[in-house]
């Protein structure tokens, strides 16, 4: 069968399988990493950070495929029709091709550890990697528990823009005004990456609390978790804006502001559809947009400057 041939709902049911939007995820923490990075060093070491994002986004190819497989064991995609397992019917296949790409990912940042001599970025993503399979992998399942936010920001905030951070100076910053900016950085990261997390449970309480899983919003109900956005992302202006007064961003990163309209559509529709779950199914990808450019403006303010 040709892909010409094969029918559009099927073509459509693959890419929300493979949810390209979703891999912003890995490049946002290496970007703002590196841009703080270049703002107080003026150098930029273009094969560690290409390498660095690739190897980042086959793990998050492993970490969406295996979770897929995880959640596959516990029954709660079973009326998910763009799981990769539902649509491949080999689960078997699908944690093999996942962890395939686990292993793509670890040989990138060890070939930047042998680069560079010093292996302290290998550990710090290991270090991802593990809080990452205790997201949902056996015996662990946090994220059964509610505590995917909390992984997902520390995982994606302070260790990977960290991580990011090291791997193009091999060391870590020294003056107060540079650790609090890379500390800023990644909790701005961080957030923005917990948010899409938090939203993509809207759409799916009922599966959820058929298999147990107490996500925040089975916890707090849909229309009070929608009431918490506003301020949750809010938060990430705030941040920035108070970091620029406070001297510790340089002004350029106001730009992020720009991305203020993508956080007024997500507290809206959210607010609007909260308990309408085939409307707000999409909230995580206005998510990924928020995250996206948010990141993207940020780390091009870190960069403005030191050009």
């Amino acid at each position: 069968m040709t892909p010409q041939s094969i029918p559009s709902n099927q073509t459509q049911l693959w890419m929300a399988a493979i949810k390209p939007p979703m891999y912003t995820v890995a490049v946002i923490p290496i970007w703002v990493g590196t841009a703080v990075a270049i703002a107080e060093t003026h150098r930029f070491q273009v094969g560690t950070f290409s390498l660095f994002l690739l190897s980042a986004i086959f793990i998050i190819a492993w970490l969406n495929l295996s979770n897929d497989v995880f959640d596959a064991d516990t029954g709660i995609d079973k009326n998910k029709a763009h799981s990769v397992v539902n649509l491949t019917g080999n689960q078997s296949l699908v944690f093999g091709i996942a962890n395939l790409f686990l292993l793509l990912g670890i040989s990138g940042i060890l070939g930047i550890a042998v680069w560079q001599q010093d292996w302290t970025v290998l550990g710090i993503i290991l270090l991802c990697c593990a809080l990452g399979y205790t997201y949902q992998g056996p015996p662990f399942r946090l994220g059964y528990l509610g505590l995917g936010e909390i992984i997902c920001f520390i995982t994606f905030g302070p260790l990977a823009v960290a991580a990011a951070y090291y791997s193009q100076t091999q060391a870590w910053p020294i003056e107060r005004s540079s650790i609090l900016a890379l500390l800023a950085a990644s909790t701005f990261v961080g957030i923005a990456t917990s948010l899409i997390l938090f939203c993509s449970h809207f759409h799916q309480v009922e599966d959820d609390l058929a298999a147990g899983k107490k996500s925040p919003i089975v916890r707090l109900g849909t229309e009070t978790g929608a009431k918490l956005l506003p301020g949750s992302s809010g938060s990430l202006y705030g941040l920035t804006a108070a970091c620029v007064l406070g001297g510790i961003f340089p002004g350029w990163t106001l730009l992020s502001l720009a991305s203020l309209p993508f956080a007024v559509k997500l507290c809206q529709h959210v607010g609007a559809y909260h308990d309408r779950p085939e409307l707000v199914s999409n909230s995580k990808f206005i998510a990924v947009a928020l995250h996206f450019f948010g990141g993207l403006l940020l780390g091009i303010g870190f960069i403005l400057p030191a050009i």
